[in-house]
């Protein structure tokens, strides 16, 4: 077995580190923790260096981090109602939204303006679920169909007001003359 085939477990000596233990394997490098040094180093897997000790061949296909998040992110996409990465415009990033009422002995509330955002665009999210399922419902004829969305399509430039706070134009809400 060559030393670039190893998996995690495996131990080998290197002529600078000593002896190390395979902790995690990437694509093109593993993670070797050095018993001497107490220490963690990136090493390509295709160095020709390295003496196996002992090596650990896995039972089952090897996976690198970037599978691993690739399977995450696929999964959480296909299974979540979360709402898509819409940026936010880079003026509003780190900014607060404060509300003042008027009496003087209330509290100011404050809300860090990212959290602001990611509500309104929650918002959005459901609206278009929403409009999906009036759209695609088996008991609503076309009449209905048009008089629920044009609610919807109402609420939409009610929320146009909130234009600014979007990093592109193309995620913005568009009302009924679909402008701004």
């Amino acid at each position: 077995m060559s030393a670039s085939e190893l998996a995690p477990g495996s131990k080998l000596r290197h002529p600078k580190f000593g002896t190390g233990m395979i902790l995690s394997v990437e694509e093109e490098y593993y993670k070797i923790y050095f018993y001497q040094s107490e220490e963690i180093k990136t090493l390509a897997r295709d160095y020709e260096g390295f003496e196996v000790e002992e090596a650990k061949v896995p039972d089952f296909p090897m996976l690198t981090m970037r599978d691993v998040e690739r399977a995450i992110r696929e999964a959480l996409l296909a299974t979540s109602e979360r709402a898509p990465l819409v940026p936010l415009g880079g003026k509003w990033i780190g900014g607060q939204v404060v509300f003042e009422p008027h009496d003087q002995t209330l509290a100011t509330k404050e809300i860090p303006m990212a959290t602001f955002f990611h509500k309104i665009v929650m918002v959005r999210e459901k609206l278009r679920v929403l409009e999906q399922n009036i759209n695609n419902h088996p008991k609503l004829d076309d009449e209905d169909r048009i008089h629920l969305q044009q609610y919807i399509t109402r609420c939409y430039g009610s929320l146009t007001s909130f234009n600014v706070l979007f990093a592109y134009k193309e995620d913005q809400f568009k009302g009924s003359g679909g402008k701004d």
